[in-house]
């Protein structure tokens, strides 16, 4: 099980294109912005809702897109060279079994 819960969205690749490693690398270099603030929100979204839980549910639709947002611009920018690589990984392996 991956820690990477996010559906990642293929429908602009190629996948005629993507032959070699080198090529499913570069297609995951691509998508690496993306995916990177759809995990963020995906984490923050779980955030929010542990908050919500401890606080009785005080925070409102308009707070909770934005928290979200934030959070996932936050990690797009922030996150570390290890998860970067980790997740680029993730997206290659994803293409190679979209492909097949």
């Amino acid at each position: 099980m991956s820690k990477f819960q996010i559906d990642i969205d293929f429908a602009h690749v190629d996948f005629s294109e993507l032959e070699t490693e080198e090529d499913f690398r570069a297609e995951a270099k691509k998508l690496l912005p993306a995916a990177l603030f759809q995990f963020g929100e995906a984490v923050a979204l779980k955030t929010w809702e542990e908050m919500q839980q401890k606080l009785s549910g005080k925070g409102s639709q308009s707070e909770k897109r934005r928290f979200i947002q934030a959070t996932g611009r936050n990690y797009q920018r922030q996150a570390s060279n290890r998860e970067r690589q980790e997740l680029e990984d993730y997206i290659v392996e994803q293409l190679q079994q979209y492909k097949k």
